[in-house]
């Protein structure tokens, strides 16, 4: 059973950068797909963005396309979401989720993932 672990959450100004990283239990993590998503408080889980299990293909949502950019290290089992120009809405709970047969586009769509991390937490201020 892989285990996802989120890290680099915390509290920055509005307009800073913050970078996640997601990393993972078991070197099998190179086959897989990851998504990332957050959550506010009484809110739904929402889609944030995803990359292949090769690091070749991304999506992104709307909501922070041209701010965030997510990519893969296979060789650290890892998965980074960089985020810049953070805005005080982008505050939430952000986690990754990992499945083996995961293509980005799908992620985005609601595709069930197999496994998750707990996630970290992100506070923009503004």
């Amino acid at each position: 059973q892989i285990q996802l672990a989120e890290s680099g959450g915390g509290l920055v100004q509005a307009g800073g950068s913050l970078r996640l990283s997601c990393t993972a239990s078991e070197h099998t993590f190179s086959r897989y797909g990851v998504g990332w998503f957050r959550q506010r408080p009484g809110e739904e889980r929402e889609f944030v963005a995803s990359v292949s299990w090769s690091g070749n293909s991304t999506y992104y949502s709307d909501s922070v396309k041209g701010r965030f950019t997510t990519f893969k290290d296979n060789a650290k089992n890892a998965v980074y979401l960089e985020m810049n120009n953070l805005k005080p809405e982008d505050t939430a709970v952000y986690l990754c989720a990992a499945d083996a047969t995961a293509h980005p586009v799908a992620v985005a769509r609601g595709k069930t993932m197999d496994h998750w991390g707990k996630g970290t937490q992100v506070t923009v201020s503004s």
